[in-house]
């Protein structure tokens, strides 16, 4: 038995199997160890193909993560084979099959190529990728003197031509980063391909091959073996070759990497991703400078040739803070070990100059500055209200202070939120970034509110209780408050920042999901604000908050009702009553078709773009039966504007939920109200309106996918599920009895509650539950087959949740008795489950 039929495929996937489950310890050990047995059986192979076919001036060469020597369960098998120039292209072809074949035969994948030196001399110098993987370019099998020449060469035409690659490498990150996002930030992270991830790794380490520059080691390393361990542990519980990390796998990563849950995991590769990104954002910095430098070098020798001594520039920011390269340094003078207030004063300078803060610099200043007093003496706090209030720059800054442990040295309940997944598509970034993010968008802001410092400050301590037990905004008001006398506050301010903190979702939970109406409504935001001056916050900071959050979270319409309730508000703190809601506040558009659907006694639609309102728009023309397209989509990102009137009677709402879901229609956001015939007299004297009330229904929708229906298509269909000739259910258990549904992870149970307290004119019962199509039409027929009467509706969808509430009113018009309506909550929460 020869020694490749002895090392053959089935002997090598038997040892691979033992090695794959358990033999070895996971991590670098396994890697190695997988490296080692792949190299055994591909050398056999190529030793005994040799023979047979004759060609000996040949090397098997392992490229990429192959040369690395690190191969996870399921890596491709990069593989270059090298010959002479000289030798038998027939012969050379069999030599590869010979290799090739036993690698597809055991379903592996392969990445393979077959050239001379100076072939593949020529490939890397046309394909960037090519050559970067023949930077890691590591012997298999065969003659060595093959791949040195090639190692020297490539190594050599890389390091000459560095200022080109180099920034041909850069815009390759940059596009990647733009498809791919943030690994740090993303709940499904791709490990290889997102930013932070393991291609930036290995840029890194090309980079640091080029000698034009080097990355930062601290961490680097352990970062990557984490970002590998992860995809490890990925491959044997998919079995699959994959770096995207799905919900439905993470609780199985977990486990098997020693983890209590997913969000540990999550938590544990942000970090490593972090690390990554700050080391690529430093390392690409210095490569720009170097390139820079060299392209001037020329002009710098004539000038100092023509008897001009030129040394770098260096402007003053700040008391021991200069500019220097196009980065904020250390002055000769700075004494760290003597200065406490310098690495917030460096940080505001850097920040407010729109300049990176060095690392060099960071990391003097985490090794040699002794801790703030506390209280913050007021330089220090004044920085600390600079740095936050520079907008965009901030983030940076921030980003580096963090690398080097200084901010939960500053703030040690940082450390509770660093890198805590948020577990709602709503949310773009992590709890920590969407709280430097919320101080960015508050900086914006500053000019609206007569204290910027408390909007800044209470901006970047909003969520600060996230990840401790409760309601965070409770748990968050009392670590608030004592960070904030930390900070040096005095007792007041410190307090209007803990309130701030503790309402920061009043404003935009209310607007959304109560009736502004309702004069209880109002009068209750009032008490829990306590004074103008705190509304005043609150108003900025809510917005601030949603800006932070994502598209999702924020719109004209919700900024709009914000607004609206915050002025109201500031009428009853000042003294007064809720004034009450303007007739003429409902729009022209919502006022003309109104009036038709009273004059026709059908449904009126119209359908268009939702853009932020004009004082000239007046809206579109109502539809009736003429077939009306919708409107190109403007800047909002939240869909179109779907505005249905029609007259008062039962069913209206589930039929209207309904169809919209048969024509797969998103709902984000809705609201519906009723307008008695008497009010539209007022609006519009001549319009002929017969007794009675209509019911306008405010609906902002995207297509689930495809285009939208025309509006002519959703009002038929809307007459039709009216007076019942359109079985609605029927045809949405058809549509969910034909569509399997999709793996993923169990939502919660829906949870529905009665709320007697907010409202003294109806019934507010609350849902909250999974956002699915036909939810809404469920809730509707729910409601209806309890006899109740839905005066108004306030719809949102946050992601994958719907949070919905209505108010109810029985037979004589009041509130329904509160046991009826916990009866009501209880049968409607079953229904829904």
């Amino acid at each position: 038995m020869t020694e490749a039929e002895d090392s053959g495929p089935s002997g090598y996937a038997a040892a691979r199997l033992l090695l794959l489950n358990g033999q070895e310890s996971a991590g670098p050990p396994r890697r190695a160890a997988l490296a080692r047995l792949t190299d055994r059986w591909l050398s056999a192979l190529f030793t005994a193909a040799r023979r047979d076919t004759g060609v000996h001036a040949a090397a098997l060469v392992a490229v990429g993560g192959y040369g690395r020597g690190e191969l996870s369960p399921r890596s491709d098998l990069d593989l270059l084979l090298l010959h002479d120039p000289s030798a038998d292209p027939a012969a050379v072809a069999a030599l590869a099959d010979r290799v090739w074949y036993p690698v597809w035969d055991l379903g592996l994948s392969l990445d393979h190529s077959v050239r001379t030196v100076a072939g593949a001399r020529r490939t890397a110098a046309e394909d960037l990728k090519a050559q970067l993987g023949l930077l890691d370019a590591r012997p298999v099998a065969g003659d060595l003197a093959q791949l040195t020449a090639l190692r020297t060469a490539v190594l050599a035409d890389w390091r000459n031509q560095a200022h080109k690659r180099l920034p041909e490498l850069g815009e390759l990150c940059r596009e990647r980063a733009a498809r791919q996002g943030e690994l740090r930030f993303l709940l499904e992270p791709d490990l290889k391909e997102a930013r932070g991830g393991l291609r930036d790794a290995t840029a890194l380490r090309a980079v640091a091959a080029s000698w034009l520059a080097d990355a930062p080691r601290e961490g680097l390393a352990e970062a990557r073996r984490t970002l590998l361990d992860a995809r490890d542990a990925l491959h044997l519980t998919t079995g699959r070759a994959t770096d995207r990390l799905a919900l439905q796998e993470q609780d199985q990563v977990a486990g098997a990497l020693g983890l209590p849950d997913a969000d540990a995991l999550l938590r544990r590769l942000y970090e490593a991703a972090r690390t990554v990104s700050y080391a690529s954002d430093v390392t690409w910095r210095e490569v720009d400078r170097v390139i820079k430098a060299r392209s001037a070098r020329s002009r710098l020798s004539a000038l100092r040739r023509g008897g001009r001594r030129t040394g770098p520039g260096r402007t003053p920011l700040a008391e021991g803070v200069v500019e220097q390269d196009g980065e904020a340094v250390l002055a000769r003078t700075a004494r760290p070990e003597r200065d406490p207030v310098l690495p917030l004063r460096a940080a505001a300078a850097a920040a407010r100059s729109a300049l990176p803060l060095s690392r060099h610099a960071v990391r003097r200043l985490a090794d040699a500055a002794p801790p703030l007093p506390v209280p913050w003496p007021a330089e220090a706090r004044e920085a600390f209200v600079v740095l936050l209030g520079a907008g965009t720059p901030t983030v940076p800054v921030w980003e580096a202070l963090e690398a080097e442990g200084l901010i939960t040295r500053l703030l040690p309940e940082w450390e509770r939120v660093r890198c805590r997944p948020q577990r709602n598509a709503v949310h773009t970034w992590t709890v920590d970034r969407h709280l430097v993010e919320t101080a960015v968008r508050a900086a914006a802001l500053t000019r609206r509110v007569s204290r910027p410092d408390l909007l800044l400050v209470s901006a970047l301590l909003h969520d600060i209780g996230k990840g401790r037990p409760g309601d965070h905004s409770t748990a968050g008001e009392a670590i608030a408050l004592d960070m904030a006398e930390r900070m040096g506050f005095d007792r007041a301010d410190a307090t209007v920042i803990a309130a701030l903190v503790r309402h920061h979702l009043l404003l935009a939970e209310t607007a959304t999901r109560r009736d502004l109406d309702d004069p209880a409504t109002v009068r209750a935001v009032a008490a829990a604000v306590g004074s103008t001056g705190v509304l005043e916050l609150l108003h900025a900071l809510t917005e601030a908050d949603a800006l932070a959050t994502g598209p999702a979270a924020w719109s004209a319409w919700r900024g709009s009702l914000v607004a609206e309730l915050a002025a109201r508000a500031a009428a009853v703190l000042a003294g007064g009553d809720p004034p009450p809601r303007e007739p003429a506040a409902l729009g022209a558009d919502q006022r003309r078709l109104a009036a038709e659907a009273l004059r026709t006694g059908g449904p009126v639609l119209s359908l268009r773009a939702q853009t932020p309102p004009t004082a000239e728009d007046a809206g579109p023309e109502p539809v009736g039966s003429e077939p009306v397209g919708p409107e190109p989509v403007g800047p909002e990102p939240v869909g179109v504007e779907l505005r249905i009137a029609v007259p008062d009677r039962p069913g209206v709402l589930p039929a209207a939920a309904g169809v919209l879901a048969l024509h797969r229609l998103t709902v984000r956001a809705a609201e519906l109200r009723t307008l008695e015939a008497t009010e539209l007299r007022t609006l519009e004297p001549d319009d002929g309106t017969d007794a009675g009330a209509v019911l306008v229904l405010d609906w902002r929708v995207a297509a689930e996918y495809g285009s939208l229906p025309q509006a002519a298509r959703l009002r038929a269909d809307l007459v039709r599920a009216l007076d019942g000739s359109l079985d609605v259910p029927a045809r949405l258990a058809e549509r969910d009895a034909a569509q399997p549904r999709r793996r993923g992870t169990k939502a919660p149970p829906p949870r529905v509650t009665a709320l007697p307290a907010a409202s003294r004119h109806a019934t507010v019962i609350e849902v909250r539950a999974q956002d699915a199509p036909g939810l809404l039409h469920r809730i509707g027929c729910a409601l209806e087959d309890a006899g109740a009467r839905v005066r108004s509706a306030h719809v949102s969808t946050l992601g994958a949740n719907a949070v919905d509430a209505f108010y109810l009113t029985g037979p004589g018009g009041g509130p329904l008795p509160e046991p009826a309506a916990a009866e009501l909550a209880r049968a409607l929460e079953e229904r829904l489950d």
